[in-house]
């Protein structure tokens, strides 16, 4: 009873309490829940307990069996969920390991279910250092602001935060480089593209003024030296082999019809030329009749 009374007094003045008790049985009902209260109480602390155990046996296997440390420290995690523990020791497990994907999942894991300051501080510093490690300077910063919030005496963190910072600017002089040389090389693109689009254009107009002259030379081929249109007939008839203007071009060893026709025009006047002086000749020497005389 003075357990009771005790913590009774936790509640209000125990002279109160006892006016509100009417009866045994609401008196036998509060210490029913008041003992269920207290055994879940020990039974958390047992789960708690229990927890801490496979964390320490992960502890002692992690140099010389990480799978079996692993194990260990996952059966704390499962034991105790909201131990913060077991998850902060797993993260250093996997960071060890340079697993540090896992390992910053695992340190978040802890700074979430950590139910002190220094459990916090701890998570987020190695968070910050996780963070670090994957080049990811700017988040890591906020990792250590977070871990000093919780510590701010902590000249480690202190220290780590000050890398940090510098890290970042660095990695956004470089982003911002980066930009720059992208935007230029992609000027330069556009400005070949255009380049060779005028060219292009500059092809095809020079392709089409050709092609241009050429029908204007053709038109001009069709005109007469007064620049009128000539007539196809007379194109017919200038390409006409059979046109009597055009002398064609004699042949090696071969007579043209002109030179024929010269030469039998020649040979008759010749011919000509003989019978005129055989008929003179015989007109020379037939007898004339004389008059009759009277």
């Amino acid at each position: 009873m003075i357990f009771l009374h005790k913590k009774v007094v936790l509640f209000g003045d125990i002279h109160q309490v006892t006016k509100d008790i009417c009866s045994m049985k609401y008196v036998f009902t509060f210490l029913l829940t008041l003992s269920i209260s207290v055994a879940f109480a020990q039974e958390k602390d047992k789960a708690l307990q229990k927890s801490n155990d496979f964390v320490y046996q992960g502890n002692t296997l992690i140099d010389e069996d990480f799978i079996a440390a692993e194990k260990e420290y996952r059966k704390a995690i499962s034991k105790k969920p909201t131990n913060a523990v077991g998850a902060y020791n797993l993260g250093n497990a996997y960071y060890k390991t340079e697993n540090f994907d896992e390992a910053l999942l695992r340190h978040i894991e802890a700074a979430n279910v950590a139910k002190t300051k220094e459990e916090k501080h701890r998570a987020f510093h190695n968070i910050g250092n996780t963070l670090m490690e994957q080049k990811k300077c700017k988040e890591a910063v906020e990792a250590y602001k977070n871990a000093l919030r919780n510590n701010p005496s902590d000249e480690e963190s202190r220290y780590n935060l000050v890398v940090a910072k510098e890290c970042a600017k660095q990695q956004q002089q470089n982003e911002d480089q980066n930009k720059d040389k992208d935007k230029k090389d992609e000027e330069k693109k556009d400005e070949k593209k255009e380049d060779k689009e005028k060219k292009e254009d500059g092809e095809k107009e020079e392709e089409n003024k050709d092609e241009g002259d050429q029908d204007k030379k053709d038109g001009d081929n069709k005109e007469d030296d007064q620049g009128k249109p000539k007539d196809d007939k007379d194109e017919k008839k200038d390409g006409d082999p059979k046109n009597k203007n055009d002398k064609p071009e004699p042949q090696p060893g071969k007579l043209s019809p002109q030179q024929v026709k010269n030469l039998l025009e020649a040979m008759n006047n010749e011919e000509k030329k003989v019978q005129q002086k055989i008929n003179a000749k015989k007109a020379k020497g037939k007898k004339v009749k004389a008059e009759k005389d009277w």
